[in-house]
């Protein structure tokens, strides 16, 4: 199971925009519970908006077993660097569980030769 949390989404002024990043941020969040449904720690999706000026920042973290993967985007469009930041996030989660599963049966193998 997925949980999500968005932190400081009261950067973002337009509601409809707000809306929209929420959709995102869920539907991605949807997609990566179907990906992780076998996994055995429960995980938490931490998606963070900061703005400085004209320029959003807006970052991804997922706390895994070996370690606490993060992914961050920035730019002017809200909704462009989220979505681009979404498919680089999901990319990164992916090869990281592949990390794990070619660990762990590596550490199975070495263990059962002795």
């Amino acid at each position: 199971m997925i949980k999500l949390e968005v932190k400081n989404i009261k950067e973002i002024a337009d509601d409809a925009i707000k809306e929209q990043f929420i959709q995102l941020c869920e539907d991605k969040r949807v997609y990566l519970e179907e990906y992780f449904k076998n996994y055995d720690k429960d995980l938490t999706m931490e998606v963070i908006v900061n703005k400085d000026g004209m320029v959003y920042k807006v970052s991804a973290s997922l706390n895994m077993k070996s370690k606490k993967i993060l992914h961050v985007e920035e730019g002017k469009d809200v909704l462009a660097i989220t979505i681009k930041l979404m498919k680089e996030f999901t990319k990164v989660a992916k090869r990281q569980k592949e990390m794990e599963r070619k660990d762990y049966i590596y550490k199975r193998r070495r263990q059962s030769a002795f």
